[in-house]
């Protein structure tokens, strides 16, 4: 008895507890041995009918996957306990698969009496919760636990699409000619060949563009071109390649992005074949992606706003099948970008073409590429300048086809955005250089509102027009960037300081009433991270727009430590996909207008406990932020 309460002494989290209480402790516990390689639990299915302290030997416990292979293995030795986190968060299933290392002692207390030790003394449950919410933060570990509940997969097929990557892939060899062949001999090519894209090769055999059945009809036939002139004359660019290794989902997305049907694979340089997207799609009948082009080919606002209203199923079952929310995210955008063309085109058909170049880009998290259900217009409309006759018409011409656009999205359910960044906005559509002149009052005039509209011009990403006008501002601002800022990064600073996470002292997660019942708002809780990231992109020169993107470029330039950069990626994300669930709920089971906001009450005890430890990491780089660039503490 003396021996086993010295030894209790010595273990976390029991020696938190009275020595009154130890001793009872002692007397409930029961000495077990097990013999080497004993298979003691399996993941997921095997129920604790105790929890293990370990006084000799030890435990090796891991995760199978789907293979059979052992992941993320970890020893729990002597002086240790498992089986804590199991029982009370994992409805008694052993989370890893155990196994018994060489002679190993054990002393088990029943559930029942460490439930009751639980109740009694919050230190100790607290020790169990917080090493659960830690763990949550890593990708794979959460994966491995996390429901394997799946809906209705009306909208997806197997999880090849987010597994496999494009190398799996069957891809079509490359049928080429030169710069030089003559029209007529390249449709030959074609022809023999059973292919609908031709590549084009200059003098040194690198491939310069391609041409397609579609140019063949639309550049050739129907313009009655002779065909014995060169294809380097209805030559088609740019051309768009993927890297072998890339999933098939995003092969998928990046053909959306640049509107092309073809796409170069390559791997170390060289192009191992090509994919056309019509065969991807015929593949995945049931994909996300088919519902994508569904969308492309609308012929009507009513069949864009009956398109858009699907999106909350899609979402739910996304998240239901385990996809990552960032890529639900990127599904979402895909999906409003589409929508966005069909109607910019819709609108040019109806108004006329535009007299002058112009870029409609989008902003806010429509820029970043994180949308979610609660999603509103944040668009802004840039055109060349022109001479000063013909400025007014100009500008008269692209506000009543920003008024337009936006007003036919908002029909569709895209609505009006209650700040006014909309290109609808008198203030938000203008010419190249007063486009110029905006961002070089907001660095220069800093102050919180001019800091909040760069912050939002910021994350800006091109949807329709000339991509060159916006590159074109991106070089502006970049000279701008190096000319001294230090007032503008301070308020920069402070813009990501000006929301905390709703984390109370005692360690609960700090509520307002809204309606009858008390909650906090994840949207305002994410935002910390947008911005702090958003901060230290700008400092760098990173002029991506997605938060994750950003974050893997800042660590790649030593900004972020790897465990820095998994944990605010992790966190991101699980906040998202919380976010995201609980709006299509909203949406397909309440039949309410999707919100931000979250009753903790309603939340089980494991998403608790991680999201306390999410919001333990945003303070601790929010102090990193003030450090950095406001010199405070």
């Amino acid at each position: 008895m003396d021996n086993v309460l010295a030894f209790l002494r010595t273990v976390e989290p029991f020696q938190l507890l009275p020595d009154d209480v130890l001793a009872g402790v002692a007397e409930l516990v029961e000495e077990v041995y097990h013999s080497r390689e004993t298979l003691l639990y399996q993941q997921g299915t095997s129920k604790l009918r105790a929890l293990d302290i370990i006084v000799e030997g030890a435990y090796d416990t891991f995760f199978y996957d789907s293979e059979q292979r052992k992941r993320l293995p970890l020893t729990y030795p002597a002086g240790t306990c498992y089986g804590g986190i199991s029982i009370l968060l994992h409805k008694k299933r052993s989370i890893r698969t155990v196994v018994v290392r060489a002679r190993t002692r054990v002393l088990t207390l029943p559930r029942r009496d460490f439930r009751a030790l639980c109740v009694s003394y919050p230190e100790f449950f607290h020790f169990f919760t917080a090493r659960y919410g830690e763990q949550m933060l890593n990708e794979e570990f959460a994966h491995f636990v996390k429901p394997r509940d799946t809906p209705e997969q009306n909208f997806l097929v197997a999880d090849q699409l987010f597994s496999r990557r494009v190398e799996t892939l069957e891809m079509r060899p490359i049928t080429a000619c030169t710069l030089d062949t003559p029209i007529y001999e390249a449709a030959q090519r074609m022809a023999a060949a059973k292919v609908s894209c031709l590549f084009v090769a200059d003098t040194q055999g690198t491939i310069v563009g391609y041409c397609t059945d579609i140019t063949l009809r639309d550049s050739v036939i129907a313009q009655r071109l002779d065909a014995n002139r060169p294809v380097a004359d209805v030559l088609a660019t740019p051309l768009v390649t993927v890297s072998s290794n890339v999933y098939v989902y995003e092969a998928i997305l990046k053909m959306f992005q640049t509107k092309t049907r073809y796409l170069l694979v390559e791997r170390e340089g060289e192009f191992l074949g090509f994919l056309s997207r019509n065969k991807l799609l015929s593949d995945l009948a049931q994909s996300p992606f088919m519902f994508i082009q569904a969308v492309k080919l609308a012929q009507s606002t009513h069949e864009l706003k009956r398109r858009w209203d699907q999106v909350p199923e899609i979402v739910q079952q996304l998240l239901g099948r385990g996809v990552k929310s960032e890529i639900v995210n990127q599904v979402i955008t895909a999906v409003a970008d589409a929508i966005a063309l069909k109607v910019i085109d819709n609108v040019l058909a109806e108004h006329g073409p535009a007299p002058a170049r112009f870029v409609f880009m989008v902003l806010g998290s429509e820029g970043r590429q994180e949308q979610t259900l609660v999603t509103d217009q944040d668009n802004a409309i840039i055109y060349e300048d022109k001479a000063n006759e013909q400025r007014e018409l100009v500008r008269a011409y692209f506000l009543r086809f920003a008024e337009a656009v936006s007003d036919q999205l908002n029909h569709i359910g895209l609505h009006y955005c209650t700040g006014g960044f909309m290109a609808k906005n008198h203030k938000w559509t203008h010419s190249l250089s007063h486009w110029k002149r905006n961002y070089q009052e907001w660095l220069r005039e800093s102050n919180p509102e001019n800091v909040m509209r760069f912050a939002t011009f910021f994350d800006c990403r091109y949807l329709y027009g000339d991509e060159s006008i916006m590159d074109e501002l991106q070089a502006f601002l970049h000279q701008e960037l190096q000319k001294p800022s230090e007032r503008f990064f301070r308020f920069m600073a402070q813009n990501a300081l000006q929301y905390e996470p709703p984390l109370t002292f005692l360690r609960n997660i700090r509520t307002f009433v809204q309606g009858t019942q008390k909650v906090f708002d994840l949207k305002r809780t994410m935002t910390p991270i947008v911005d702090l990231v958003r901060v230290y992109a700008l400092q760098h020169q990173i002029f991506r727009t997605n938060t994750g993107e950003r974050l893997a470029l800042l660590r790649e330039r030593g900004v972020f430590r790897e465990k820095e950069y998994q944990e605010l990626l992790q966190a991101y994300y699980y906040l998202m996909g919380m976010r995201l669930n609980k709006q299509a709920n909203q949406l397909l089971q309440d039949r309410t207008a999707p919100t931000n906001y979250v009753d903790p009450t309603t939340l089980t005890q494991v998403e608790q406990v991680t999201l306390k430890e999410i919001f333990k990491v945003i303070q601790d780089f929010q102090l990193k932020i003030k450090v950095g660039f406001t010199k405070s503490f």
